[in-house]
């Protein structure tokens, strides 16, 4: 029995010595990918076919997109993993900054649903941007795919040994990147000079790595690797006629070194590997499928070598676990000066010490970049001691001021041109303050004040003053004068100045829950009619109001899914009372609309509004007023197809309204909408809210999304009248 133990014993050791042997002799593969913008979508089909020849790498190194693709397969994903993965991305999202309208609050969706041109300015100059894109969608999808790795500070620990090479912006220098966090690093190396902002690590601003060393294949062979095998996707130096655009110029220009070095990087390459692709540029994101192919075509062509390495077996990697949620302990936060962490928090949209989503992690990050508060954004997760500990890190904008401009024409206030400008920071922090001043046929400014405190409570002031001259009913300009004016309208001079002061908070992270005090005067007036007062009215009116928004609309003009709702109610309690008839009252007023995409390219978008008055309020300049389309709704203005601009007015409203769209080609929309609504006094009281609507109106339109916003012609027609109405609104609505 103990020889029998003896011999089960010698044979373990041997056989034990003998795998460590053969082990020891068996080469270590080592990979380099080169950068090349999207043509290093080909590394994934070469490393497709290295998988199916059974090549087991042991240790990858990229620059570029080359440390984009050797990143994430470092990590643990297989090529056909990296396959999917890229034929899922936006390839619009990868080249520009993109920030869906969810992620903006309400003031930023009016900035950006207002001026077709905005200017930075610093120091009274004119500032520009250090890139066209400040890639979060690149960092945020990066670190989404790498956050099962997220607390590995040690590249060499990954799965497969890594290493990625990035350039020092203010030195030129080659930096080696194999510590850190991984997404930093990755996009780092990938930060193509003008199209992707520069990423700073340990103090150092780093751009694309391509610049001083586009083919790590001395790394590489530095980490261990007996074999080097290298996929060249780099372009030759290019004729003139072949150089197209600024990406082009700045490709041929960082070539000149690269193609010089080439000859010498390839002899330390054993195997070396150059996929035909000569017929896509760095920025030929939409092809990538066709790219990846050309990758396999050129691994396909050495499989008999590439076997020879390998035991001819297809390695199948585990699939990378995905996780959908994770705990935040802790929220660390650098980088602040003129911003609270409140503000940021607020932001954010959660608190630490909550579990939430990835979805509502990422939704955070892209509320912070929607402020353009901050030009760079990164993050890193540590170990903590019940969840994760989130490292933030921001880069405040040290652009402060704008200068911006939006162009406007409807039949109600005429043509218009605003000039805007805003100063963020003015007296505190998370301040901003705007003053558009709006010129043309009527003249008209916005003055706004606001201090968003995010979570916290949030304070504001508001001015404004709107004045237009319109011939309008005028059971609204004066009462029930018809029979003495013998008119069915009358030309008025109407002008409102209002101020308000509120604040506001952030309910439930989705709402918008806030109220203030409001003072307005309104000046009604008339010098065309005779044998009465012209003035109507001319009173100073003071109120106090609540209000409730939310709106998850993708797109104000032209909604494709989302929804809206916003409810106000207003008590006057002080007028001047100009008329004598002024008796205290509350104003009520909620909208409700969603919108639905029926099928590819065609929406279906629902709303319903109503109004009412309650008290004895005897002064019409408050009632609602209903008619035309494409003006800025104010007060108690609306708009209603069929009728013309202002035509309906009542104490009370209720309206419904349909809208059928076709986006027939990007951009393009052809529309047709149906709208009913009942008017008149004191609807609810009398029990005719609901009853068969009284006015009706379709119309049919063709809308164009432009810088400017959105160009509409609508045709509107009503069989309450017989009448047809054709508008023309070209921008934002202001």
């Amino acid at each position: 029995m103990n020889k029998f133990f003896l011999l089960l014993l010698c044979t373990l050791v041997f056989g034990s010595v003998m795998g460590q042997e053969k082990k020891k002799d068996k080469p270590k593969i080592g990979v380099v990918l080169s950068g090349g913008g999207a043509k290093g979508l080909a590394h994934i089909g070469v490393l497709k076919v290295l998988e199916e020849a059974g090549v087991e790498v042991s240790y990858i190194g990229g620059t570029s997109m080359g440390a984009i693709v050797g990143g994430l397969y470092a990590a643990g994903y297989s090529a056909n993993e990296l396959d999917s993965i890229f034929r899922n991305l936006d390839p619009d999202a990868l080249l520009r900054d993109y920030t869906p309208r969810g992620s903006k609050n309400f003031f930023e969706k009016r900035n950006d649903e207002l001026y077709a041109l905005s200017l930075p300015f610093q120091k009274f100059h004119i500032g520009f941007p250090t890139a066209l894109s400040k890639g979060l969608y690149n960092y945020t999808t990066v670190n989404r795919l790498t956050d099962h790795v997220r607390h590995i500070r040690d590249f060499d620990s990954l799965p497969i040994p890594f290493v990625c090479i990035a350039t020092d912006i203010e030195t030129g220098e080659e930096v080696v990147l194999r510590h850190g966090v991984l997404p930093d690093a990755m996009l780092a190396s990938g930060a193509f000079p003008s199209l992707y902002a520069p990423v700073e690590i340990k103090g150092r601003l780093l751009i694309d790595g391509g610049v001083s060393n586009n083919y790590p294949v001395e790394e590489v062979r530095r980490m261990g690797a007996d074999i080097i095998i290298g996929v060249d996707v780099q372009d030759p130096l290019k004729t003139r006629d072949q150089i197209k655009g600024a990406t082009g110029v700045l490709v041929q220009i960082n070539n000149y070194q690269m193609i010089q070095k080439m000859e010498g990087k390839r002899k330390l390459t054993d195997i070396y590997i150059k996929p035909d692709i000569s017929g896509f540029s760095v920025v030929s994101f939409e092809d990538g499928i066709d790219i990846i192919k050309k990758g396999e075509e050129a691994g396909e062509k050495i499989l008999t070598t590439l076997q020879a390495l390998g035991v001819g077996h297809h390695i199948e990697k585990p699939r990378v676990p995905i996780q959908d949620s994770l705990y935040v302990e802790q929220i660390r936060i650098a980088g602040l000066n003129n911003y609270t962490r409140s503000y940021v928090i607020g932001k954010l949209s959660f608190k630490p010490g909550n579990k939430i989503t990835y979805d509502i992690f990422n939704n955070g990050i892209s509320n912070l970049n929607a402020t353009q508060n901050f030009t760079g954004i990164s993050y890193c997760f540590d170990k903590g001691s019940k969840g994760e500990v989130l490292n933030l890190k921001l880069t405040e904008n040290p652009v402060d001021r704008y200068l911006k401009f939006g162009l406007h024409y409807d039949g109600l206030y005429k043509s218009a041109i605003l000039v805007n400008i805003t100063q963020k920071n003015l007296i505190r922090r998370n301040d901003v303050a705007s003053l558009d001043v709006i010129l043309g046929d009527n003249f008209r400014y916005n003055l706004d004040y606001y201090i968003d405190n995010g979570f916290y409570i949030s304070y504001g002031l508001h001015s404004h003053f709107y004045g237009f001259n319109r011939n309008i009913t005028p059971d609204y300009a004066v009462g029930n004068l018809f029979d003495l004016l013998g008119a069915h309208s009358v030309n008025v001079d109407y002008s409102d100045w209002t101020n308000q002061v509120y604040l506001q908070t952030i309910f439930a992270q989705r709402f918008m829950l806030g109220g203030g005090a409001e003072y307005k005067h309104v000046k009604i007036k008339s010098e065309t009619i005779q044998g009465i007062e012209p003035v109507f009215d001319n009173s100073d009116y003071l109120s106090l109001y609540g209000y409730l928004k939310f709106d998850s609309y993708d797109n104000r003009f032209f909604p494709n899914e989302g929804w809206f709702f916003s409810g106000e109610a207003k008590g006057f309690v002080y007028s001047s009372n100009y008329t004598g008839d002024f008796n205290r009252f509350t104003l009520i007023k909620g909208e409700i609309g969603t919108a639905k995409t029926l099928a590819n390219k065609l929406t279906l978008e629902l709303q319903s509004e109503t109004g009412f008055q309650l008290g004895e309020n005897h002064v019409p300049t408050f009632d609602f007023m209903l008619g035309g389309y494409g003006y800025y709704m104010t007060n108690s203005f609306r708009q209603f197809y069929g009728y013309d601009f202002l035509s309906i007015s009542g104490n009370s409203y209720i309206k419904g309204c349909a809208t059928l769209d076709y986006e027939f080609l990007k951009k393009n929309h052809l529309n047709i909408s149906a709208n009913y609504a009942n008017v008149g006094e004191d609807l609810y009281e009398g029990g005719n809210l609901f009853s068969w609507p009284q006015y009706s109106g379709y119309a049919a339109g063709y809308g164009m999304e432009t810088i400017i916003g959105p160009l509409e012609i609508k045709h509107s027609w009503s069989p309450d009248t017989h009448k047809h109405f054709t508008w023309v609104s070209v921008g934002f609505w202001f």
